[in-house]
């Protein structure tokens, strides 16, 4: 969501102005890429109605436009600021790093790099690369004095130096960190506008030092402002949906929730709320942006996405429902449920928790008889519950790591989890199904669960745990 938040106002600014509207995908993080997650962000921002003119699917005169494949670029820039003396090499090891914070957090001060490798003579720092150890390589930042921001939508902005850390901006494993690669990009691909989230802000400075160490130009900086809960919180998937995919699944219209993101960070002059967004890149001025903090509201969204309906007419919005219920989710479902259908009318009853987003936990209908030891309380129904809780967040974190749900592997996760918990099969297995389906009895668990998909499942187990966290606080 926050994506798609931002990817909205970066294209509205270029259409207006006839510029091109670049996707970039940052994967140097080779833990946390696949391919399977660049093609589910290509196909969600196009889903709600953001393209791009540039990018890896499309190619462009800047191009590659997969970090990843820009490696060498990176390393030659990092050797470039190593040459100047505006870089060093960093042998400290993470568990020297570890120590470091951990002795800066007893003595209550900053807590970043000490510096220790800034001023290693060159002869040594050779001597030891012949050696083989492994080093990072960091930015020098200015140690006094302070660096100015002029961002277009907050002013100037002052930011004492001695705040900011030395920062990597080559990891070891010869990766680029963020600001490295994204200057480096941002000057090649000739970005004239950034318009980010506001939590880069403090990230800046050192972006315009390598600016000046590079002797570039930097472009013009806007940071917009996070999406919050209503509590002001930053919005997060444990207090709101944020997957695009959950959106998609729940029902909205894209146009509804393109909509209401450019809501949340701009107005219209005649403040109507209601608009499409050619309408909005036709009347767009930055100095319109807010600067105040947007509330998340999902009931503004679902009030927004009604209005959305209401002018569609009956043929497009049978198209509408035509496209949620597709065929290939049909038929998976109808496996699932065949030998329980007795006739055609019971289907809507057997399959509505694969089309609902929200469905009751019936905590009612629990029935754990033994949990483990460790979290037993006699026959206080409450430990069950505080011991269930705590299995339910920990499968949730196990679901979190998959790219996508599989029966098969979710059997065998679930099945690992109860061997390492002292969980039995059946009584966890059982409550699983109540938070996947809202019901005791349904279709084999696994393969409903990989059908109702990895959305629904995280946002089910979620409300799940907070409606039990609500039972053991009565």
């Amino acid at each position: 969501m926050g994506t798609a938040y931002i990817g909205l106002f970066n294209m509205v600014f270029a259409r207006r102005h006839g510029g091109q509207f670049i996707l970039r995908i940052e994967d140097t993080d080779q833990k946390r890429s696949s391919p399977e997650s660049e093609q589910a962000i290509n196909d969600y921002l196009r889903w709600v109605g953001i393209e791009w003119d540039e990018g890896p699917d499309k190619g462009g005169p800047k191009g590659p436009y997969r970090q990843s494949e820009r490696a060498d670029i990176y390393r030659q820039h990092a050797s470039k600021l190593l040459d100047t003396g505006a870089a060093y090499r960093c042998f400290c090891t993470p568990e020297r790093l570890t120590e470091m914070r951990a002795e800066q957090r007893k003595g209550g001060g900053n807590i970043g790099y000490d510096r220790r490798c800034r001023a290693l003579d060159p002869s040594e720092a050779e001597s030891r690369i012949q050696e083989g150890l492994a080093f990072t390589v960091r930015m020098k930042m200015p140690v006094d004095g302070e660096t100015v921001i002029e961002d277009a939508l907050r002013g100037t902005i002052h930011y004492p130096n001695q705040q900011i850390d030395d920062q990597v901006l080559l990891k070891s494993d010869g990766f680029p960190t963020y600001h490295l690669a994204n200057v480096v990009d941002d000057h090649l691909m000739e970005i004239t506008h950034v318009i980010r989230a506001e939590e880069w802000i403090p990230s800046t400075p050192k972006h315009l030092v390598l600016y000046q160490a590079f002797g570039w130009e930097p472009p013009i900086f806007v940071h917009l402002s996070l999406l919050r809960n209503p509590d002001r919180s930053k919005i997060s998937k444990r207090k709101n949906p944020v997957s695009l995919e959950w959106y998609r699944e729940a029902g909205f219209l894209p146009q509804a929730l393109l909509n209401f993101l450019a809501l949340m960070g701009w107005s219209m002059q005649d403040e109507r709320e209601c608009f499409s967004c050619e309408e909005l890149i036709s009347e767009f001025d930055l100095q319109r942006l807010k600067v105040t903090e947007p509330v998340f509201d999902l009931q503004k969204l679902e009030w927004l996405n009604s209005q959305w309906m209401r002018l569609l007419t009956p043929e497009q919005l049978a198209g509408e429902i035509r496209g949620f219920m597709t065929e290939d989710r049909l038929t998976q479902i109808l496996p699932l449920i065949h030998e329980r259908l007795h006739r055609l009318d019971g289907f809507c009853d057997l399959t509505n928790y694969f089309f609902a987003m929200d469905i009751p936990f019936p905590i009612d209908q629990l029935k754990i008889k033994r949990w483990p030891t460790q979290e037993s309380d006699g026959d206080d129904p409450t430990a069950a519950l505080r011991a269930l809780n705590k299995a339910l967040k920990g499968l949730l974190e196990e679901i979190e790591t998959l790219p996508a749900l599989e029966a098969e592997d979710l059997e065998r996760r679930l099945r690992d989890f109860c061997e390492r918990t002292g969980w039995r099969t059946k009584e966890l297995f059982m409550a699983t199904r109540l938070v996947a389906t809202g019901r005791s009895a349904s279709p084999p668990l696994f393969e409903t669960m990989e059908v109702l998909g990895k959305a629904r499942i995280q946002y089910r187990f979620r409300r799940a745990i907070e409606a039990l966290r609500v039972a053991i606080k009565k």
